[in-house]
Order: C-alpha cells, then sequence, then structure tokens
C-alpha cells in the first residue's frame, strides 16, 4: 500500500511547494489537492459533513497551479487532484492542463475527477446538477480522445468538437491514471466505465466501504480482466483498521491535513509518516 497525503492549499496554510518538500522528505508517494473554483455566497447546498462549511473552501488554491509548484521542487512525490471538478471545466483547456502538469512533472500526475456537490457551484458555470454525471463521462472520453489522438475528435450530446491539434501528450500512457470520486450508489459503474481507480472518501461505516472495494476488485477481474486499485481519502492512523481496508484491496492511503501553518503541521506529518513507516516494515 502507498501512503499520500491531501490538504486544501490557501492563502492561509503552508504553502504548496513547502507541503511538497516535507511530504517528499518523510517518505510520502503522492499529494493530494482538491478543487472548487470559488463557493457562492448564498448557501443553499447543505455541506456533506454537516455544519457549517469550513473556510478553505473558498480560500483554496487553482489545484493546478498549485500542483505544478509542489511538482517543480521534489523528484518522486506524485501530485494530484482530490478531486478535480470536471463538469465545472471545459475539457479541451483541462486536458491541456493535465498534459502540461504530467509532462512537466516527469510522468508523476494523477488525475482525481468527481462531479461534485454543491449545486449552486455548479450552476454558475452552466451545469445542470441533475445531467452532471453524463457530462462527466462525456468529458472524460473527450480528454482521452486529446491525449491520445494526433487529431482528435469528439461527438456527444454535452460535449462536441471535430479535429483537433493539441500538445503536450501526457507522459503516462495512454494517459495519467483516472481516479473517479465518490461514494453514491453508482461510482463503481462510472470506475468501470472510465476510471482507473476508484477514490472514495472515508465515510460510513468502514466494514460496508471494504466491501465495496472489494466488490470493484472482483468486477474488475470478471467483467474486464484488469485489476482495479482504490485509493482512501482521509485514511485512518489505526493499524488495525489500515490492515482491515489493505485485506479488502486498498492500493492507497491518504492522510487528510488541516490547512495551518508548516509549524502547526509537522506533529500530524510525523505521526503520519510513523504510520506508515511501521506499516511497510510490517
Amino acid at each position: 500500500m502507498d501512503f499520500g497525503l491531501a490538504i486544501f492549499p490557501t492563502d492561509y496554510s503552508v504553502s504548496a511547494a513547502q507541503l511538497a518538500r516535507a511530504a517528499e522528505e518523510r517518505g510520502f508517494e503522492s499529494l493530494f489537492f482538491p478543487e472548487h473554483t470559488h463557493i457562492p455566497a448564498s448557501r443553499e447546498t447543505p455541506y456533506p459533513a454537516g455544519g457549517d462549511l469550513p473556510l478553505e473552501y473558498w480560500h483554496t488554491h487553482d489545484p493546478f497551479v498549485a500542483l505544478a509548484s509542489a511538482a517543480a521542487v521534489t523528484e518522486k512525490l506524485r501530485v494530484a487532484t482530490g478531486i478535480c471538478l470536471v463538469i465545472e471545466r471545459d475539457p479541451i483547456i483541462t486536458a491541456k492542463e493535465v498534459a502540461t502538469l504530467d509532462f512537466l512533472s516527469g510522468g508523476r500526475f494523477l488525475f482525481g475527477i468527481g462531479a461534485g456537490w454543491n449545486v449552486e457551484e455548479m450552476r454558475n458555470h452552466g451545469t445542470d446538477s441533475a445531467t452532471r454525471f453524463s457530462l462527466l463521462k462525456e468529458r472524460v472520453e473527450a480528454m482521452k480522445a486529446i491525449w491520445a489522438e494526433e487529431q482528435a475528435s469528439y461527438h456527444g450530446r454535452y460535449v462536441d468538437f471535430d479535429r483537433i491539434w493539441s500538445w503536450p501528450k501526457p507522459i503516462q500512457q495512454p494517459h495519467p491514471p483516472i481516479l473517479v470520486g465518490g461514494n453514491g450508489d453508482g461510482v463503481i459503474d462510472r470506475v468501470l466505465a472510465y476510471g482507473d481507480e476508484w477514490l472514495p472518501n472515508r465515510v460510513g461505516e468502514p466494514e460496508q466501504l471494504r466491501a465495496r472495494i472489494e466488490e470493484l476488485r472482483r468486477r474488475g477481474r470478471e467483467e474486464q480482466g484488469r485489476e482495479i486499485g482504490s485509493t482512501l481519502y482521509g485514511a485512518p492512523t489505526d493499524r488495525a483498521e489500515l490492515d482491515a481496508y489493505d485485506r479488502a484491496g486498498l492500493t492507497r492511503a491518504v492522510f487528510w491535513l488541516r490547512s495551518q501553518p508548516l509549524a502547526e503541521l509537522e506533529g500530524r506529518l510525523d505521526r503520519c509518516a510513523e504510520v506508515a513507516a511501521v506499516y511497510r516494515a510490517g
């Protein structure tokens, strides 16, 4: 199992470059940044975790810019979106950003994607929440064509363009791994349809989540003849719980960090690094 970190990089917390160096020094495999282009001031959609929406949701940096700065000061650390809100993005521009980041990082990018939850945020981007999963599928398929083909085209209900040229192509072929986020009922079908891994949040009953990880592995083998990994967002530091996820087939555990200055995070960083080191040592 690999171990990573996740944080909302903000204007008041540790910088992306500082955290990337600290993560690589401590042996972490990956660093994940989420995305919210903005948060509407009129709060209609309830925060999924309950209570008030935390400040970092509307202070977070653009993930691609922040991840580029993280990649520039590291050599091995994988940089990842967790998640990129593809339903709020132009697929041609996003395909260019993904390919550029993968190229400049030497093939170290992980493309975590999702459909989001904030209805009024989607609405400001012209996205209908009722059709967001269909839109997500088409935009991912269109980006795959751009990454793989010399003259790419795509014709769908929501995405439509004739032949285009777009370089650079990603170093990772046919494209960077696509980690499909979400915990809803249809997420396993979405992973199988256009993803390489599942990126669930650690919510609900652990046994239920572990059963779904096992279900995805089984269906991947039986229906497509491939091994499909899972990355747990917000992983526990408890060894027994990690062991249980490991037995279910978890391939990456990502520890969550609060948006704080580095001095205030070092204790948590060291604790997570210790758990990872002990776990790897058996």
